[in-house]
This record gives C-alpha cells, sequence and structure tokens, in this order.
C-alpha cells in the first residue's frame, strides 16, 4: 500500500500547483474611482481564477472507511449447495464476514479529471465532469478467514495456532466517473458544493495480506471468485476550498455467484474537486 500513498501525495501536489498557476493566471481586479482631484485607478492585487467553459482538473483524492451491505442469505441450504464456505458450522453466518471498520481504508486517485461548465450564474454553478483513476478497497476482517483458489474458489480458515496482526483483501478497479457538481453561492466568497455520479470500473488487481509473527508477510494474488466489474453511485458534499466530503455505494454484487452478495460502501475526505 506504500505505492498508493505514494500516488496519492503527488495527486495532491500536482493538484495543489495546478490550483496556484490557476490563481496566477487569474485577472487583477482593476476599480476606477472619480473624485474631485480626477480619476484614479485602483488595482486589487487579489486575482481571479478564470472559470473556462472546458478545463482539466488534476489530483483529486479521496481517503475513507469502507465496509459492505452483506445481502447473502446464511441458511443451511446456501451452504448445502455450493462449496465457497469451507468453513465449520459454527462459523456458517452472517458473523463470518465482520470487519475491522477503523482499519478498512478506501482510497480513490483520479489524476486527471475533464469538466464541462453546463450553468453560471452569480449565484449558481453546475459541471459535468469525467476521468479516470483507481478504486482501491481494503476489507480488514476482524476473524481469521482468508480466500483461496485451489481447484474452487473458496473461503477457508487461517492457521488457528497463529495470531495475526494483519488479514485483509485488497480489490482494486480502473475506474472512469460521471459526475455533476453543483455550487451555490452562501455568501461572497463561500460556495455550497453538492453533487452526485456513477462510476464504472474494472478489476485491475486483487489479493489477500496476512502478517503474523510465524510467518511474517504473506501476500496472494487471485481472483478469488470476484467480479471483474463493477458500478457504483457516489455523491459528494462540502463547502468549496474548505472541505469535501464523499460516499460511495457500488450497485454490483462483489463476487461472481450470486449465493455470496456483498456490496461495498464508502465514506471519507475529499482533497481537491471540481
Amino acid at each position: 500500500m506504500k505505492w498508493i500513498y505514494g500516488i496519492a501525495a503527488i495527486a495532491l501536489l500536482n493538484g495543489q500547483a495546478a490550483f496556484a498557476q490557476e490563481k496566477t493566471n487569474g485577472k487583477k481586479d482593476v476599480q476606477i474611482q472619480l473624485s474631485t482631484d480626477g480619476a484614479k485607478v485602483k488595482v486589487n492585487d487579489k486575482t481571479k481564477p478564470a472559470d473556462k467553459d472546458f478545463s482539466v482538473e488534476f489530483g483529486m483524492v479521496d481517503i475513507g472507511v469502507n465496509a459492505f451491505k452483506d445481502n447473502t442469505v446464511y441458511d443451511a441450504q446456501t451452504f448445502a449447495n455450493n462449496s465457497f464456505f469451507n468453513v465449520p458450522h459454527d462459523l456458517q453466518n452472517k458473523n463470518l464476514f465482520d470487519l475491522r471498520t477503523g482499519k478498512s481504508i478506501n482510497v480513490n486517485i483520479w489524476p486527471v479529471m475533464a469538466k464541462l461548465k453546463l450553468l453560471k450564474t452569480p449565484g449558481q454553478k453546475i459541471y459535468l465532469s469525467t476521468g479516470i483513476g483507481l478504486q482501491i478497497y481494503n476489507f480488514r476482517y476482524s476473524k481469521d478467514i482468508t480466500f483461496v483458489n485451489n481447484t474452487v474458489p473458496q473461503v477457508v480458515l487461517l492457521d488457528s495456532t497463529t495470531d495475526y496482526r494483519k488479514n485483509k483483501l485488497v480489490v482494486n478497479y480502473l475506474s472512469i466517473p460521471l459526475q455533476m457538481t453543483f455550487k451555490t453561492r452562501m455568501a461572497n466568497k463561500l460556495w455550497l458544493v453538492y453533487g452526485v455520479g456513477i462510476t464504472g470500473g474494472y478489476r485491475i488487481g486483487s489479493w489477500t495480506k496476512q502478517v503474523s509473527q510465524k510467518f511474517g508477510k504473506q501476500k496472494n494474488h487471485d481472483s478469488f471468485n470476484l467480479n471483474d466489474f463493477n458500478s457504483c453511485v457516489t455523491a459528494e458534499f462540502g463547502l468549496d476550498d474548505y472541505f469535501r466530503i464523499y460516499a460511495s455505494y457500488q450497485l454490483t454484487n462483489m463476487y461472481k455467484d450470486a449465493f455470496v452478495d456483498q456490496r461495498p460502501f464508502s465514506i471519507g475526505l475529499r482533497f481537491g474537486g471540481i
């Protein structure tokens, strides 16, 4: 995960550099004042960023927590008709996939976002934007389960005699967002930002990671019966140039087989933005 946070830091720096450049390239506010002494020209040193009809934003990053809505039917028939749940009977219930929510981290990196201005009035702005980026889920499990893909995909128990300090599943999607962003003026220089959108993604990587004193760090890259495609609805809310909160909910099942039905969702802070 270190390379992910490295990319996120670079994206944030690029976003700040682009923002500074946009400020520098803005036009100065020139005011002409008339008095008995004649006309005076006053130049305001504060620059105003140019709001073009079409432009490109750099370095939008989301960092938050993720979990999932578990729609799986945990009954005797479900476990009898499939070989995916290779766990003892007492674990065959909804608590099997319990997460350590505070350590289940979602990171989304949107290095390039193109935006189209649809409306601009003194009190309202509307933009349509799209781009490409990475959508990364980290599911940190509280129980000692793991995924294998020997003959058929299965969820199994780890070594019960080993104390695992970390046990997680990571799923990484290459995603394309499409979103509408609205800005409503609240005061002279204060804008309320809110928006909705959708994303479509393709799974480009998935792996498990376990860390223990006995075995050290172990990684296993595989598909684990996970769906290759995902689709999410997204939203954001905040005050422009101050803070933004994002949220997403996956509309598609995370797994290929219908008997395991889990839909990831996430919420957190957005750095940068349209």
